[in-house]
């Protein structure tokens, strides 16, 4: 009954969440070509709150808890498991504080309206997953860059997605990246649970009355052995998941 109820309320979303992008497209390119960085900023923040409020229509809920009092003034590597792309509008929302930017493959570059342009323009960085050179030298230029201006890069050391909400092993390249090049880095662990279950039919018709979970781990610092900070981290992340 409820994947029956779930067709005309995914559709709905679609609708609106589709006119929210078409949106703010022109939005953040006024913002960005005209107002400069701070107001581009601020309108993908907004952008992803809408986002999130489109996601209402499908019953979602979200919880985000914080318990900890992090600094605007240093740079954070924000590393968090990775379950659905609806993992995204609440860290750029919960997180705005702190100018999240992302490592991103390089499809998602083109061809979606306010996303696309935001991953180009907005300081995040899009990699070629086939070509681990290329790869790895975006990364370190973004640890460079939030090194430089006390911003922040998140990052699914996973790789892909978990389809199921089971957290996969952790390809830590990346993430040594970006502790490498981002030295006075800040690192903070996010545990996310349930956004899996908004793709739990695929990706039409969406899930039905999911309470999306976020929980910021205590914070990590980028000192010492690397290995040893890698495991450390992905074992803050890991458990914060309830795997059902």
């Amino acid at each position: 009954m409820q994947k029956l109820l779930s067709y005309p309320l995914t559709f709905l979303y679609f609708l609106f969440f589709g006119s929210t992008l078409l949106i703010f497209h022109p939005i953040q390119w006024f913002c960005l070509n005209i107002l400069g960085y701070g107001a581009h900023k601020r309108s993908v923040s907004i952008l992803n709150w809408w986002l999130m409020r489109c996601t209402h229509i499908l019953g979602t809920r979200y919880t985000f808890k914080n318990e900890y009092q992090i600094s605007t003034d240093i740079p954070l590597i924000i590393v968090t498991n990775h379950q659905s792309m609806y993992d995204i509008p609440p860290i750029i929302w919960y997180m705005r504080r702190h100018h999240p930017k992302f490592v991103a493959k390089k499809e998602l570059g083109k061809g979606i309206p306010s996303v696309s342009y935001n991953l180009r323009h907005g300081g995040s960085v899009l990699i070629d997953r086939k070509d681990g050179q290329q790869a790895l030298a975006e990364i370190a230029g973004l640890g460079q860059y939030i090194e430089q201006y006390d911003r922040s890069a998140v990052i699914f050391p996973e790789g892909t997605r978990s389809r199921d909400g089971h957290p996969k092993p952790f390809k830590p390249m990346g993430l040594k990246t970006l502790m490498k090049n981002a030295p006075s880095a800040l690192i903070v662990p996010i545990s996310i649970n349930n956004s899996w279950k908004l793709l739990r039919y695929g990706k039409f018709p969406m899930g039905l009355g999911c309470h999306l979970k976020f929980e910021v781990q205590a914070p990590i610092k980028n000192e010492g052995n690397p290995d040893d900070i890698v495991a450390q981290v992905e074992a803050s992340v890991k458990k914060g998941i309830i795997s059902a």
